[in-house]
């Protein structure tokens, strides 16, 4: 169906009724659209000026704080919110849109978030100075972790997971002694003779040297893991969070 807008004389052409309702119509539409790109570039400079992350806790204790510091060295206009959790939090933050970016570790990146690789870490076993295995001259097994009660990290935990997959290689399971919530805790329990932890190699180069705790040998059994940064994918990283990565990788800027 055709409508006719405008009518044609020899005087010239003038609106229609129908024309002069299309106009006013128009006239919303265009006021509907400026509003929304005024609005869709605030969000833009909101987000571009207030980087959103969430780090595994031994990421953020232990490295994010140096990236930062160097992140506020080159955009020092950019608000950074950190959010701390184990690395099943993590990925559930940066899924959720909650956060923008997020840096965890484990063995395997969450298939359906986008990932980086940005650093490697091992852990550790370590037993408190005063623990037999402290002396212990011959490395330990992956039999001899599987049977030891060990104070671990929390199920959800990127450090719990690389170990438990570590010896499920071997047909073997995790023998827990105590379960707590933070690499700190872990330390105080281990030093204090609660027994031996897998904790990360970044976290206890301090007490390693002061000598609170030791450091025991393992063969036969992958400790090393994968610290990783993810984002979603229908989220692509905003320049801030881009130059963070940057930071954290030293390298190219994820796209």
């Amino acid at each position: 169906m055709q409508v006719r807008l405008l009518e044609r004389s020899t005087m010239g052409a003038r609106l229609t009724p129908a024309g002069f309702a299309t106009v006013e119509w128009a006239g919303t539409v265009l006021r509907e659209v400026r509003t929304l790109l005024a609005g869709t570039a605030a969000l833009r400079a909101d987000r571009d000026s207030h980087l959103r992350v969430a780090a595994s806790l031994t990421v953020a204790e232990y490295l994010v704080p140096r990236w930062l510091e160097r992140l506020a060295a080159r955009a020092s206009q950019v608000k950074v919110s950190l959010e701390m959790g184990n690395t099943a939090r993590v990925i559930e933050l940066v899924a959720s849109g909650e956060v923008e970016l997020g840096f965890i570790e484990g063995p395997e990146p969450p298939v359906h978030l986008c990932w980086r690789q940005v650093a490697d870490d091992e852990l550790v076993i370590v037993v408190g100075a005063a623990h037999p295995w402290s002396g212990r001259r011959l490395p330990l097994s992956p039999q001899d972790l599987a049977e030891t009660p060990l104070v671990l990290r929390e199920p959800g935990s990127g450090t719990r997971d690389v170990l438990a997959d570590a010896l499920a290689e071997h047909g073997l399971a995790l023998t827990p002694a105590m379960e707590l919530g933070s690499t700190t805790a872990i330390k105080s329990a281990v030093i204090g003779g609660a027994g031996p932890a897998a904790v990360s190699a970044l976290a206890v180069a301090d007490e390693l040297r002061n000598g609170q705790l030791v450091a025991v040998p393992c063969v036969g059994i992958g400790l090393r893991r994968v610290i990783r940064t993810v984002w979603a994918a229908e989220r692509p990283p905003s320049i801030a969070a881009r130059q963070l990565v940057a930071i954290a990788v030293g390298g190219k800027l994820p796209g």
